[in-house]
């Protein structure tokens, strides 16, 4: 199974905490839509080497497409590839650019999951990030896309805002589980370079909140979205049960995927599945539309991700997600982990950072809080 990734370049305003490639000027969807559709065509070579299963349009906002270009786009990956009749099809939607005509129609296409940009449920913070969107919005968005038919619904949540209180913090996550969403995804505000909001870091116009109280803030979530029923199986993201989000599981499972759009990345392992080749787009819609007008593909770089690499990165993978599956990381790599690494194994054991349960090494709550260097152990 595969997956395929749409980037949608486009943004009504761009939020000053974001490093994602998107521009302002809506103006140019339709010459990008065009290129989008070559791009597509030139990569059906990959059509009979394996089946699409999910389908994501990120962005950006990809919610500022008209339902008719986003009906034609999707018509075009399934004339191209072999897309599963049940495929998970996700839209990332800004509460600001939806409305519950767009949202039906939307539908109507084949879009079957909507992750929704609430970040927030405080002005004060949504102003702070830049966000176009207020409370009530937020609130509207979801209450229309349940009326438009949507059955698969996730929100976002920032937090670690500077400022941020944790009584701030557990309102956002109270009136969160009061929507019912069937998925969330909360996140820590990371504090990207060559952003505006790293700009005012560095002149010192925005503190970073210390580390102790947003380590509080990421307990709190995982407290209070177990409590409700939430399985916590990412380091970031928390699901209903069957609600889990399977386009990202794929990533963190290391399948397959293509990106299409400027700055999408993509992912293919050879056919003995010890290694791979990894490739990202440029990330300049100017060059990605004069490039395909000419016939050839966008692509900046590309890189081959070998054997210790693959290694690595299902480590780093499994570990923030699920679970790492030890007997399969010896099956497709030949890397026995509970042998070469049993002494921190069993500290991790002993220590209750992870659990070990039927081949799956597993990351605790208390784990997940130090998952990156947990991680930067274990790897050869």
């Amino acid at each position: 199974m595969a997956s395929i990734y749409v980037h949608i370049p486009f943004c009504e305003r761009k939020c000053p905490y974001c490093d994602f490639y998107s521009v302002e000027d809506t103006g140019l969807v339709e010459e990008f839509l065009a290129a989008l559709q070559g791009e597509i065509s030139l990569r059906e070579h990959y059509a009979d080497r394996a089946v699409i299963e999910t389908v994501f349009f990120g962005g950006g906002t990809p919610s500022l497409l008209a339902p008719r270009q986003l009906d034609a786009v999707l018509s075009s990956l399934r004339a191209t590839f072999a897309i599963t009749p049940d495929a998970e099809v996700t839209l990332e939607a800004n509460p600001g650019t939806v409305t519950g005509e767009t949202l039906r129609a939307f539908r109507s296409s084949g879009i079957n999951r909507l992750s929704i940009g609430i970040q927030s449920f405080h002005d004060h913070e949504l102003s702070f990030l830049g966000r176009i969107h207020d409370t009530l919005q937020g609130f509207r968005a979801v209450e229309v896309a349940r009326a438009a038919g949507f059955d698969n619904i996730s929100i976002d949540l920032i937090c670690s805002l500077p400022g941020q209180t944790l009584a701030h913090w557990e309102e956002n996550l109270r009136t969160a589980v009061t929507l019912a969403p069937h998925h969330v995804a909360a996140y820590s505000l990371t504090v990207a370079d060559r952003t505006p909001l790293a700009r005012m870091v560095r002149a010192g116009e925005v503190s970073v909140i210390p580390t102790d109280l947003a380590a509080a803030m990421y307990e709190r979530a995982m407290e209070l979205l177990g409590a409700h029923g939430y399985e916590h199986y990412e380091v970031s993201n928390y699901a209903l049960p069957g609600f889990r989000c399977r386009h990202n599981c794929n990533y963190w499972s290391h399948e397959d995927y293509l990106g299409f759009g400027p700055s999408a990345h993509s992912f293919w392992k050879e056919r003995d599945a010890t290694s791979g080749r990894r490739w990202w787009n440029v990330a300049d819609l100017s060059t990605y539309q004069d490039r395909l007008r000419g016939g050839s593909l966008a692509v900046a770089s590309e890189e081959h991700v070998g054997t210790r690499e693959m290694v690595n990165e299902r480590i780093f993978l499994g570990l923030r997600s699920s679970g790492l599956d030890l007997t399969r990381l010896i099956v497709d790599l030949d890397y026995d982990l509970a042998a070469r690494q049993a002494d921190r194994v069993r500290w991790l054991i002993q220590e209750r950072l992870a659990g070990l349960d039927g081949g799956i090494l597993r990351l605790t709550s208390k784990g997940y809080l130090l998952c990156d260097e947990i991680c930067r152990r274990l790897l050869p």
